[in-house]
């Protein structure tokens, strides 16, 4: 069976379902219609759900079947246009020949089986409410602030790495004279108030990123150079290691492989702009981390490549395609752990 969403001008999100010529049917976004397309869907005993667009507006839906069992194909729209255009129809478009076409698609082989959420999608919303602009500007802002209100009651200002008890600690030195330099202090301890209610928000950020990577079994913690948040944003970013069928492709999704460039028998390479590129900062920080750190194995390999001719940044640029094979590797025995370990737990 294949599902099309869609939302039109105005309107629900539509489903339409199809399977051959068998029938199909449209329902609005609702656990009502949800409800009556299984219903619908039981006069096939054996069926599977292709469902195009999977990640976006059909997201709700893929995640409602496979939460109750429900066998879920996820289907790039690329096929299903692919399909369309070899087809009769002369590459004619709506929600009905969509979603034929993701069904003549999934059987041809072009999906993948959508997993329930789990906790790498907890990761991944909880990194991305720590890098969420809003909230990483409010802090700049608030500290920022800060500074310019403690240029006019220090001499000389405070130091540019101020931490919340330290901006306390100077303001209990400040003496007020008169009612301007009042205002600024209360202004002062307002603004540290602010700060320390941020800095709480994003240490306990952390703390739940570290439990849940924890519960979850991963090991990436064990790499030097890779603490709670680092590892809850690998493991958020990734989702299913798996996916990828070896270290090189899990490279070129990091945007960590060189891309090589043949001409007139000459061959180079240049430093690829494409892929996460969240994850290759990821990749980034842990690299320059470790060559920070004498007895990490990446501070011996990045020493190594030095000797040999590489320039500093040509050397870390290697030790960044390097990690990116190491972290593959350790999420893939790390899935492979959990998933020997599933069967005893039930």
């Amino acid at each position: 069976m294949g599902v099309k969403s869609n939302r039109a001008a105005g309107g629900p999100v539509l489903a339409v379902v199809r399977c051959g010529e068998a029938g199909s049917l449209r329902i609005e976004a609702s656990p009502a219609e949800y409800r009556r397309l299984l219903a619908w869907g039981r006069r096939w005993p054996q069926r599977e759900w292709a469902v195009e667009n999977a990640n976006g507006l059909g997201r709700h839906l893929v995640q409602w079947l496979v939460a109750r069992g429900k066998t879920v194909v996820d289907v790039p729209a690329s096929a299903t246009s692919r399909v369309r255009q070899l087809t009769r129809g002369g590459g004619r478009k709506n929600d009905r020949i969509d979603a034929a076409a993701a069904v003549t698609a999934h059987i041809h082989g072009d999906g993948r089986e959508v997993n329930r959420d789990d906790h790498t999608t907890a990761l991944a919303l909880l990194d991305e409410r720590r890098v969420n602009p809003a909230q990483a500007q409010a802090r700049a802002r608030t500290v920022n602030q800060l500074h310019a209100v403690l240029r006019d009651l220090l001499p000389g200002g405070a130091p540019p790495q101020l931490s919340a008890d330290q901006a306390t600690a100077l303001l209990r030195t400040v003496r007020p004279a008169g009612d301007v330099e009042k205002v600024r202090k209360d202004l002062a301890r307002d603004l540290v108030t602010e700060i320390r209610v941020l800095d709480k928000r994003l240490t306990e950020n952390a703390v739940h990123m570290e439990e849940l990577v924890e519960s979850s079994g991963s090991s990436l913690m064990n790499t030097p150079g890779v603490g709670p948040v680092l590892a809850a944003r690998l493991v958020g970013r990734v989702g299913r290691a798996g996916r990828f069928a070896t270290a090189a492709a899990f490279a070129n999704y990091a945007g960590t492989a060189p891309i090589e460039i043949v001409s007139a028998d000459k061959a180079r390479h240049r430093l690829s702009r494409s892929g996460d590129r969240q994850l290759n900062s990821v990749l980034h920080t842990i690299a320059v981390t470790q060559i920070r750190m004498p007895s990490a194995p990446g501070h011996a390999y990045y020493q190594r490549r030095l000797s040999e001719g590489k320039t500093p940044r040509e050397a870390k640029r290697c030790l960044k395609r390097r990690l990116a094979d190491h972290v593959w590797r350790v999420m893939i025995a790390d899935e492979r752990r959990s998933k020997h370990r599933l069967p005893q737990a039930t």
